[in-house]
């Protein structure tokens, strides 16, 4: 039995809230297909290695709404079994190959309850699964090289009716297509009843190029798996620290207590922590914790000051982030310093800088430029212009260069609003402090 496996099943079951079992049984599953060589797979089918459990996860679709909502999907169970083949399909060729390299590995399924109503809730799920896999290191989530991979049961129902006949979409690996899988299913089986066809109980696949799911094989007929204890492998026993034998160090046994006492701070409590200690949003605490690293660069930007949490958020995802992604950099790699990327929050805060002057110095710096953030302000004499009679001077100029623009606005065409405050814009080259710029154009213009 290998050890690491057995760990790394108890790790997330914890992490997952899930009743770890002390005994659990292995059988064998019993069926032919071609990417299973041996005729039957090693399971958990009665006695499973963790039973329960919940993941709160945070369902928001920015194209839909700018509202998230946290949601709770339940966990019906972790098991521990073996991984197949792979099934290589040549639709050209009209031939199936199949590679037999991981065949007999272990792998860990963990089995939700049927809580979600649409592809992007089933798609956010996976991603809060992702980050807890990630978090206490029981899986690198690579989904395009197939070490997670998803399957959805679908079924559409009308309210108050039980579920209908649920179809399964094998081997999706990309969270992407798990949301487009599961909403064209659920598209398709609705359009299917309501032209007066039937649902299959069937085994379908999810081309990408496509956009649609295609039937691999039927599951009408009632298969017995013919389950039974698998006669090579003994009950898998864990311990807590009540229940170690005497005598018996804990190299010998898997503690679940010790692995317990092991996690780190998980997704949930990092995400509650920031909503508490940073008073950010959840729909910004999704955006820092999306990116790997950024949590932690996040935390060292506030450390020992008092910067506005919702600014740096904002700054530090829609314009720091972006350049990264340019350079294919990532935030740990950053040439912007936590340190600097502060002294930049500094000087917008306090208004020596505006903020499109912090989107031209973040630039330079991820460019290279190897200059201090101050000498690179001050070398460009890119210091914010706050003096009102020194804004009110140039906004006289652009009245007497625009007389036929003023007569527009006299007219009542308040659009030309927008010019005069780009004009200013222009002749201060994006230096002079906006809320003041407002307040003269709109004060100079009521004048005249």
């Amino acid at each position: 039995m290998n050890r690491r496996c057995a760990e790394a099943g108890v790790l997330t079951a914890l992490a997952l809230g899930s009743t770890v079992n002390k005994i659990s049984m292995f059988d064998r599953k019993h069926y032919f297909y071609a990417d299973l060589p041996t005729g039957y797979q090693i399971t958990q089918q009665r006695s499973p290695l963790a039973t329960g459990g919940t993941v709160q996860y945070v369902d928001w679709n920015t194209s839909k709404s700018n509202k998230a909502v946290m949601r709770t999907a339940r966990i019906t169970q972790l098991q521990l079994e073996q991984d197949s083949g792979k099934s290589l399909h040549d639709m050209e060729g009209n031939r199936s190959l199949i590679d037999l390299n991981r065949a007999g590995v272990g792998l860990m399924e963990i089995v939700s309850e049927p809580d979600f109503s649409s592809g992007d809730e089933a798609a956010a799920f996976v991603r809060e699964l992702e980050r807890i896999l990630l978090t206490v290191g029981t899986c690198d989530c690579k989904m395009f090289e197939g070490s997670l991979r998803v399957d959805v049961n679908v079924s559409v129902h009308k309210p108050g009716e039980p579920f209908g006949v649920r179809t399964e979409v094998k081997n999706i690996n990309s969270v992407r297509w798990v949301a487009k899988a599961v909403d064209h299913e659920i598209t398709r089986q609705v359009n299917t009843l309501e032209n007066g066809g039937t649902v299959v109980n069937e085994t379908r696949s999810y081309d990408y190029q496509t956009g649609e799911t295609i039937p691999m094989r039927d599951k009408e007929k009632l298969q017995d798996y013919r389950f039974m204890p698998d006669p090579n492998l003994p009950p898998l026993r864990l311990y807590d620290n009540a229940s170690i034998p005497s005598g018996v160090s804990n190299d010998q046994i898997i503690n679940i207590d010790q692995l317990k006492d092991s996690l780190p701070e998980l997704p949930k409590e990092k995400r509650l922590r920031l909503l508490n200690q940073y008073g950010v949003t959840l729909e910004q605490s999704c955006l820092i914790m999306n990116e790997e690293g950024l949590v932690e660069y996040f935390e060292e930007v506030h450390q020992g000051s008092k910067r506005n949490p919702k600014t740096a958020t904002n700054v530090l995802v829609h314009n720091l982030l972006v350049l990264l992604k340019r350079k294919n950099l990532a935030i740990c790699d950053s040439p912007i310093k936590p340190a600097d990327f502060g002294q930049i929050l500094d000087m917008l805060e306090n208004k020596s800088i505006s903020l499109n002057t912090v989107k031209k110095v973040l630039m330079l710096v991820v460019d290279g430029d190897q200059r201090s953030v101050a000498d690179i302000v001050a070398q460009n004499n890119w210091h914010q212009i706050t003096d009102e009679t020194v804004l009110k001077e140039i906004f006289d100029s652009i009245i007497q260069e625009n007389p036929k623009a003023v007569q527009q606005y006299r007219r009542g065409k308040v659009k030309v609003l927008k010019f005069f405050i780009n004009q200013m814009h222009q002749k201060t080259e994006g230096r002079a402090e906006p809320l003041l710029v407002n307040k003269i154009v709109d004060e100079k213009l009521r004048q005249n």
